[in-house]
């Protein structure tokens, strides 16, 4: 498996945008922190979120094709299912169904980065002092961060997590990197 410092370096490698970079290390940030939370992989989960948009840059004009290609770069440098997870992130376009605890945190955890860097960027204090309360509001504003799907940020469910405790740990995971994704 990939070290973490093999991870990064091939995101950077891969991924030209820092915004994309910025979510990767938040997905990175939020999937370590579920890990921990469920009792599974930290390390492992971390580098899939690290590593799930590896491919976006060549595959935004093809959206069929996000997912599939991040796990065949990928083949033989992680396990089955974490290839298997990146795939199924993008499960409406690439056809895989998400099955896995990796694969719902993957979805879940990558998706509600969106959402809590979105709140972030209005915020005075940026991260400082956000809450899950202030996050759930956010969330039943559908004109807010309109992209975001709050139907994946739902499925933390599949997880035995509650929104509210989904929330904590996500706001709490992206708050520890503030300072290295321009939130602090």
């Amino acid at each position: 498996m990939l070290s973490r410092d093999e991870a990064f370096t091939l995101l950077t490698k891969h991924v030209p945008d820092a915004q994309l970079i910025s979510h990767s290390l938040e997905s990175e940030a939020v999937l370590a922190a579920l890990a921990r939370r469920l009792g599974k992989d930290e390390t492992l989960w971390g580098i899939v979120g690290l590593l799930h948009d590896l491919d976006y840059a060549s595959t935004k004009d093809n959206p069929a094709r996000h997912g599939l290609d991040s796990a065949e770069l990928l083949a033989g440098l992680l396990p089955d299912d974490a290839l298997t997870a990146i795939r199924a992130h993008n499960g409406a376009h690439t056809g895989v169904t998400p099955a896995t605890d990796l694969d719902f945190a993957l979805r879940c955890g990558e998706t509600v980065t969106g959402l809590i860097h979105t709140n972030a960027l209005v915020r005075p204090a940026r991260m400082e002092g956000m809450d899950a309360k202030s996050l759930k509001k956010k969330m039943k504003d559908k004109a807010f961060a309109a992209s975001v799907c709050r139907e994946t940020i739902g499925e933390c469910q599949k997880l035995g997590l509650e929104q509210a405790e989904f929330f904590i740990i996500a706001v709490g995971a992206v708050a520890g990197i503030a300072d290295k994704v321009g939130l602090a």
